[in-house]
């Protein structure tokens, strides 16, 4: 009988991924090579793993027996690696979720820092709303999230990123005072550029000003909050975002700080993962992220 690792691989991403398909992007190849090696496998071991069905996969009842004996074994050969403490030695691909605030703040030192000590490690990035990244993350199409909060799932594998507070923001043009309080009247006489309205910001914004008794506010959510950025540069509105992604923005006087009554609550970052599933180099990856993190301030 001949095992090798590639088809305990290929039997776990497509018992995981439900699919020959998805589990051959997984594993960058293709998928008759993923049914090649699960045949040999089923051949050595003379059992039927996975049962097909119209593209589907799922496990036999030999195969649920068999999975985590699976994954004991690719986890040994992970922890074997790791043993060696040599980073250089982890090759394959890591997917990263990120959410965009860390793309406008401390996204390049990371993959700077991934690239000197996981040199052979490849880097696939997913950049979505913290959402997306959790139903990306509990499908496994990701194996680690940086992600802010709240999370409506939890899961194993979590490390503190650190929190981040928002401001209100706009244009000089608008001619908003900078020196004292203005009134939710007076802020809400422009547009309120906001992030998308299946986020938490969005929500705290509705309420926030529904509390206030201010009607037919003009809410303007966006996915993209570089985009708020730039109408906020270009006098479309009043921006409330996270302080870090404006710092360069009020050095160059592009836009001005506000002081407002109210600020919705600060994000709370967390690098998440599959602690049960996941490679040991994810946990370290996700220990970098938050090195890399405290180092932004």
């Amino acid at each position: 009988m001949t095992l090798d690792l590639k088809q305990l691989e290929a039997f776990v991403w497509a018992a995981d991924l439900g699919s020959f398909s998805k589990a051959a992007t997984r594993l960058n190849t293709t998928q008759p090579n993923i049914s090649i090696r699960i045949r040999s496998l089923e051949t050595a071991l003379k059992v039927t793993l996975l049962e097909r069905d119209a593209g589907s996969v799922r496990l036999t009842a030999r195969g649920r027996d068999l999975i985590g004996h699976a994954r004991q074994t690719l986890s040994a050969a992970d922890n074997l690696i790791a043993s060696l403490e040599d980073t250089s030695l982890v090759d394959g691909t890591l997917r990263l979720g990120v959410t965009e605030m860390i793309v406008h703040t401390w996204l390049q030192p990371l993959l700077k820092t991934l690239r000197e000590q996981f040199p052979s490690l490849h880097i696939e990035l997913t950049i979505d709303l913290s959402v997306n990244l959790t139903k990306e993350l509990f499908e496994r199409n990701i194996d680690l999230a940086l992600q802010n909060g709240p999370f409506d799932r939890a899961i194993g594998g979590a490390v503190e990123l650190g929190t981040y507070p928002l401001t209100w923001v706009a244009s000089p043009e608008l001619g908003l005072t900078t020196t004292k309080k203005i009134s939710s009247k007076t802020l809400t006489a422009h547009p309120i550029l906001s992030h998308a309205r299946d986020t938490a910001l969005f929500r705290e914004l509705s309420d926030h000003f529904k509390q206030v008794g201010i009607q037919n506010v003009h809410l303007v959510p966006s996915s993209n909050l570089a985009a708020c950025l730039f109408m906020a540069i270009n006098a479309m509105g009043v921006a409330t975002l996270p302080r870090g992604m404006v710092v360069d923005a009020l050095e160059r006087e592009d836009v001005v700080e506000l002081l407002y009554k109210w600020q919705p609550n600060s994000l709370e970052f967390l690098a998440r993962y599959d602690e049960n599933k996941s490679p040991p180099y994810v946990a370290e990856i996700a220990r970098l992220a938050q090195q890399v993190s405290s180092n932004f301030g």
